[in-house]
């Protein structure tokens, strides 16, 4: 079974649902990863695809997602403040571009950005633009045309937008908006010229089923950059006891997204530091990106441990440092 769906991916076919399914329910996990391995490189070579995220707004946030501590409705501990230093933000750039990181996102918790707040974005990103070779990437809620054309010209070139799960399951963690608004949004920052970044988070109670059916919605929304998160249960989150999700489950899960969406950068993202040094085992299983790095209310790996860990897998990684820009 494995063997054929290679075959189909390298020539440019797809797997519908139930051949997927059916892959993840009988293919033996220490294959399926193999397999989901070989095809990531023979599409996409040894390139590796690294970014970060600079949380530029904390907190405070009207939305009721029940995974997350920037929720203004929970009591989870949680920094907050209405815009990151300006001096803050261009150092974390310095740093991420000397180590070689490609892209960098300013993200702001809530529904929307105001154009006083995305005024204010703009100017992070004029001065990135200075000191730094970075691209520019930008998670900022719910966005109108106006909004994203304005962010176009301060540069940004792919816009985030997680689905965060599957239509079916979405009304379980979050009511506050809904999954077609996210979708909308998507298509707005499409429309305006940037591509999508656009992904979920796993081990929020969601079958696996349900993961597949998100895959299969990414890639009819032509999304080429799939960022994975693992769910860190969070103190006075809804969703604080959660048993969390096996190292296995996220293997077999990485490896099906990269079946599903096999031209796709499948980014591993939040939550993998809780499996320690096992954690590399996902680039072993289909995954070709990461977000590097702190996370929005999470710690992350350290930047110089995820790049040596990565070379050793023998993926090509840009020079540890690049020295000053010219």
């Amino acid at each position: 079974m494995i063997e054929r769906c290679l075959q189909r991916m390298k020539g440019g076919g797809q797997l519908d649902f139930e051949q997927a399914l059916a892959l993840a329910e009988q293919a033996e996990l220490h294959e399926l990863c193999r397999a989901a391995d070989r095809l990531c490189r023979d599409l996409h070579g040894r390139s590796f695809d690294l970014c970060s995220i600079i949380n530029a707004r904390s907190g405070r946030c009207s939305e009721d997602c029940r995974y997350c501590a920037q929720s203004s409705r929970y009591e989870a501990e949680v920094s907050c403040y209405e815009q990151i230093g300006e001096e803050t933000a261009l150092a974390q750039a310095r740093e991420n571009d000397s180590y070689g990181v490609r892209r960098l996102s300013l993200v702001a918790a809530g529904r929307s950005q105001n154009r006083e707040q995305l005024e204010f974005m703009g100017e992070l990103y004029r001065g990135m633009a200075r000191d730094t070779e970075l691209l520019f990437c930008a998670s900022m809620g719910f966005l109108t045309a106006e909004k994203a054309r304005l962010l176009v010209a301060f540069g940004v070139r792919r816009y985030h937008c997680n689905l965060e799960t599957c239509r079916e399951f979405f009304p379980s963690i979050c009511s506050s908006h809904s999954w077609q608004e996210k979708v909308e949004t998507l298509k707005i920052a499409l429309a305006a010229g940037m591509d999508l970044c656009s992904g979920g988070i796993i081990g929020m109670g969601e079958t696996l089923a349900q993961r597949l059916q998100l895959a299969f919605e990414l890639r009819e929304l032509g999304v080429l950059s799939i960022p994975l998160n693992i769910l860190s249960p969070i103190p006075g989150t809804p969703l604080a006891d959660m048993e969390p999700i096996s190292l296995e489950e996220v293997l077999r899960t990485v490896a099906l997204f990269r079946f599903i969406n096999p031209r796709a950068v499948i980014r591993i993202a939040g939550g993998r530091g809780r499996f320690g040094d096992e954690q590399y085992r996902l680039f072993t299983a289909g995954a070709n990106g990461a977000i590097v790095g702190d996370y929005l209310t999470t710690a992350g790996s350290g930047v110089e441990r995820d790049l040596l860990e990565l070379a050793k897998l023998g993926f090509a990684l840009p020079p540890k440092k690049r020295g000053e820009k010219a």
